[in-house]
């Protein structure tokens, strides 16, 4: 039978294409590229070339691009960096269904007598412009920080008119674009974005390497300190076979045939909802790859422990107390029920997904319905 693997917002499978890419610098052009000998300026100059791609994809110049250790800590820098850098405006908005990398940053800031406003969302998961001018006119704002796409629901939020709020504002604006780098058209100019995380195990590069664009202007707090290596910024020799590997599913990620996937994606929606599942976010603001949808009266955790046994691996997001609560989170700020909050499975396609897979998905969660009905 074949493996499905259905869980690609947490994690994806790396391609073939991008290992090999990156066995190259783990054998061959392993140098540091901070060395002045041949191989260190081979490094070097790969990484250069793979700043430059990664840059361009979302608009950026390549000397905005500051390398990570993944989503997380970019997140962490935007947040905190800033706030260190820019003390005299101690306020920070934030929307209620932000990933924990940005709430707790926030809570950590909060400590330090910043004042942190969540600002709610819709029951589609969609911030609500107007009050976010609200808060920008009577606070002394320095930055909001509102995620592309959200990781549980798939919500896509306005960029482009969260920036041009903020800019007439004179606010910065950071967004975490971890679920929609590549996947959706991001440019940081047009949008007026100031500052974007992005991470490569998304789409199928390599865990630990990520990116913080920075728009230049911005005065950030400096993040590690040590050798000098990014400009200064960042300390520590680059990772450069996961730099290369990230560029490299960049360019692959871009090949994906969004709207097979979307169709297909469509095609389960439609499904669960006539054995009874209810979609929850928003159909129509909603990555192409991402279903999000509850059952009343099961319990979600059985149904995922019985769907991995048949080799379809979804998620709950529920493994323990803590990840459960973190997840239930985003779901009661949509205003979604606790007996729908237990009953939540998330569905995150993969580009080798096709119309068999669909009707296998939803025939099996129909039969675990059956065992699993409370």
């Amino acid at each position: 039978m074949k493996k499905l693997y259905l869980d690609n917002a947490a994690t994806t499978q790396v391609s073939e294409k991008v290992v090999k890419e990156m066995e190259r610098f783990y054998l061959e052009d392993y140098g540091n590229p901070g060395s002045i000998h041949r191989l260190g300026e081979k490094a070097f100059d790969e990484m250069s070339k793979a700043r430059a791609k990664l840059a361009k994809e979302i608009g950026a110049k390549p000397r905005e691009i500051y390398f990570t250790s993944g989503g997380t800590e970019s997140d962490n820098w935007a947040l905190i960096g800033t706030a260190e850098a820019n003390p005299n405006n101690r306020t920070i908005i934030v929307s209620s269904i932000e990933h924990p990398a940005i709430i707790e940053a926030g809570e950590n800031l909060s400590e330090k007598s910043f004042k942190i406003i969540k600002i709610k969302v819709n029951s589609d998961g969609i911030i609500n412009i107007d009050e976010l001018e609200r808060e920008i006119k009577n606070k002394d704002v320095l930055l909001v920080s509102v995620m592309h796409v959200n990781n549980i629901i798939g919500t896509i939020q306005d960029l482009e008119a969260i920036g041009k709020l903020c800019r007439r504002h004179g606010v910065l604006f950071h967004t975490d674009a971890v679920q929609g780098f590549g996947k959706l058209d991001i440019d940081v100019k047009e949008m007026n974005i100031d500052l974007l995380s992005a991470t490569a195990h998304k789409i199928g590069g390599p865990k630990g390497i990520g990116l913080l664009y920075v728009r230049d202007g911005v005065k950030i707090r400096q993040r590690i300190y040590g050798g000098g290596q990014e400009k200064g910024m960042r300390s520590g020799t680059e990772n450069v076979p996961g730099i290369v590997g990230f560029a490299k599913a960049l360019e692959l990620q871009k090949k994906v045939n969004k709207k097979k996937v979307q169709r297909i994606r469509d095609k389960i929606i439609i499904g669960l909802e006539k054995i009874g599942g209810k979609i929850n976010g928003s159909k129509e603001k909603r990555i192409w790859n991402n279903i999000h949808f509850s059952f009343l009266g099961i319990n979600g955790e059985n149904l995922v422990v019985y769907l991995s046994e048949r080799g379809i691996y979804v998620s709950t997001g529920s493994a323990c107390d803590s990840k459960k609560k973190k997840e239930d989170r985003v779901l009661r700020a949509i205003g979604l029920p606790r007996e729908l909050q237990e009953g939540s499975i998330r569905i995150t396609l993969g580009e080798d997904i096709d119309e068999k897979d669909a009707d296998r998905v939803v025939g099996e969660i129909k039969k675990g319905l059956k065992l699993f009905f409370l």
